[in-house]
């Protein structure tokens, strides 16, 4: 046995912290999970309500800790965004209060719904003895601002208007406006393509650190660079969470990008008598799907594209369940997995 006050034992930190990576890394998945996930019905949008839903959840992503996984946990923000908005235009008209800008909306999505993972995981690691910690990074996403998309805005948020109001904020805001289904008017933003994580070096070295890392939230706060004043601002934009979590899976290395959504497996065929699950794709599978038209915009068709561009930048295997069967989907009993 070394004396502790050895030479031998006083280079032990020195030699540990000079190890390559590959040495002491862990295998690292980044869990997406959907900002719906968090309500399960009308009937359950409240705080408490998304608290009760992320513990659920949260238990799952535990359960990869204990098979030895590290954890980067990114997550959708939609309703949350839409909420924050709500409760925003309704102070505006009713208590003449200053609006709140939708970056900002990104921002406190992002602290609320990573406060509440961290209460769950933290709860949750000291009912099964695990030392950890669980941190939020609030993430700003760069975007280009000559994307395509800001030409053509199509995301919808906030409330529905009337169309007298919907032309006051496009004459006063410079909002884009269109009509929704009859519904009303509403505003629509861009959706731009996540080109880098600003957050990125924090998050590898909490990752290396030990900590469980909620980042990228709701795609990360959209920001642009004004290259005359050399400086980054943040813009009306959203992006979309799944992109994001293949972006950012893609510039840790990570060994496995999966995400969580409502459905513990994905069907061709989705909704119709012949329609089959599917165990295991590859991205040439993947690809063929797509241009058959089985995987629908908005729901698992960006889900299938992330995966795809995390396998084609380097990616090992990508995997779609629901939160409930991700322990059994590492184990290889179900989901969907999507290797090159």
């Amino acid at each position: 046995m070394v004396n502790d006050k050895s030479p031998t034992s006083l280079l032990l930190p020195s030699i540990f912290y000079l190890l390559p990576d590959f040495i002491m890394a862990k295998k690292v998945a980044v869990v997406a999970v959907g900002g719906n996930s968090l309500i399960k019905d009308e009937k359950h949008a409240t705080v408490s309500d998304q608290y009760l839903a992320a513990v659920e959840t949260m238990k799952h992503i535990t359960s990869m800790l204990e098979k030895g996984w590290e954890v980067v946990i990114t997550h959708g923000n939609g309703p949350q965004v839409g909420f924050i908005l709500a409760r925003s235009e309704a102070a505006e008209k009713h208590l003449g209060m200053h609006p709140v800008p939708l970056d900002s909306c990104g921002a406190d999505s992002q602290g609320a719904i990573g406060y509440n993972f961290q209460q769950a995981l933290t709860n949750e690691f000291r009912r099964r003895g695990i030392n950890k910690n669980a941190v939020t990074v609030v993430t700003r996403v760069l975007v280009d601002a000559a994307d395509p998309a800001f030409k053509k805005p199509t995301k919808p948020i906030g409330s529905f208007m009337t169309q007298e109001k919907a032309t006051e904020k496009k004459e006063k805001e410079g909002w884009d406006i269109v009509e929704d289904a009859g519904r009303g008017w509403r505003r629509v933003v861009a959706s731009p393509e996540p080109k880098e994580i600003l957050e990125e070096d924090a998050i590898k070295s909490l990752i290396k650190s030990g900590f469980v890392v909620i980042a990228v939230g709701g795609g990360g706060i959209p920001v642009v660079s004004v290259k005359e004043k050399n400086i980054i601002k943040g813009t009306a934009a959203v992006i979309d969470k799944d992109y994001a979590s293949s972006l950012l899976a893609s510039n840790i290395k990570a060994d496995l990008l999966l995400i969580s959504t409502a459905v513990e497996k994905v069907y061709i065929n989705f909704g119709k008598p012949d329609q089959k699950a599917i165990d295991k794709m590859t991205v040439a599978e993947a690809k063929k799907y797509i241009e058959e038209g089985h995987f629908k915009p908005g729901s698992m068709l960006p889900k299938v594209k992330a995966i795809i561009k995390f396998l084609e930048k380097g990616g090992k295997q990508g995997l779609i369940t629901d939160p409930a069967h991700i322990p059994q989907a590492l184990d290889g009993k179900t989901g969907t997995w999507i290797v090159p």
